[in-house]
């Protein structure tokens, strides 16, 4: 008797079980189609990936063209809301943005917290800048050193367990780079295409150099949204994939003065010959 009324119950809180959770999947995407506006938070750190323009005070930048990317793929309007490392989880959990195009590559610590597009737009690594003369002209250099980061930053664990670096983690790139003039640490260790942009362009870092002869754990570069909307998901997938089919992508790191990872022109093979 037990069994025959527990085998209902059990069926009908299953089917609850799928139901909210579907409802709780399609909740964003429902969302920014209704309101016509997603909502993207983006890194604006300085370039190639995303300044604020003096003049207009707009967000540009290559995380920027990636967000009204999204945009157009999903049909709707855009709005960018700048983020730090120190906020950016919690501006995504708390609703304040659909999703984040802010220089956050995979890790499995990321991924139990958050959800994520299966497909990479790029791949980023670390690199070190240092003052030159500095005496450090490799990673295992930093040994027993101060070394300047972002909170939150993917590259603060194998900076202190792999290279034994003493870590000194700021609120964003800016503060980092600061506490690097100003001779808080030795080096400071960032996304490598802003600081090899900075060095290259920048005069007031001309005597600054990148010392690292590779790049630190190079990792995917994905959009990450909340955690189990697989509808948002799904959907951010297969703009990705067109990105990389069409050659987008390619044309948009160059436009930004960025040079495409051979990861980038492999996807771009993959799609360009898998079925639309």
């Amino acid at each position: 008797m037990k069994n025959r009324f527990l085998a209902p119950l059990l069926s009908t809180l299953c089917l609850l079980a799928v139901c909210i959770g579907t409802a709780h999947a399609d909740a964003t995407l429902d969302k920014i189609r209704q309101r016509g506006k997603v909502v993207v938070g983006v890194m604006l750190s300085g370039p190639p990936f995303g300044t604020i323009d003096p003049v207009t005070q707009k967000h540009v930048g290559y995380n920027v063209e990636l967000a009204e990317g999204v945009a157009r793929g999903l049909g709707v309007g855009l709005e960018t809301v700048q983020v730090q490392p120190s906020n950016r989880v919690q501006f995504l959990q708390q609703g304040k943005v659909d999703l984040l195009i802010a220089n956050m590559q995979w890790t499995q610590e990321r991924s139990e917290i958050l959800s994520f597009v299966p497909t990479p737009f790029e791949e980023v690594g670390g690199a070190a800048i240092a003052a030159k003369g500095s005496g450090i002209s490799k990673w295992e250099d930093l040994k027993g050193k101060p070394v300047c980061v972002s909170q939150g930053s993917n590259f603060t664990k194998p900076l202190a367990e792999q290279y034994g670096a003493q870590i000194k983690a700021f609120r964003g790139q800016p503060e980092s780079l600061l506490a690097l003039k100003g001779g808080n640490c030795i080096a400071a260790v960032h996304v490598s295409p802003t600081l090899r942009e900075l060095v290259a362009d920048n005069p007031d870092w001309k005597n600054h150099e990148i010392v690292s002869p590779s790049d630190l754990i190079p990792s995917p570069s994905v959009i990450w949204v909340r955690k189990g909307e697989a509808d948002v998901q799904a959907a951010l997938d297969r703009i990705v994939q067109d990105w990389h089919r069409t050659g987008w992508l390619i044309a948009v790191e160059k436009k930004n003065g960025m040079t495409p990872t051979p990861l980038l022109h492999q996807l771009k093979d993959k799609f360009a010959k898998a079925p639309s």
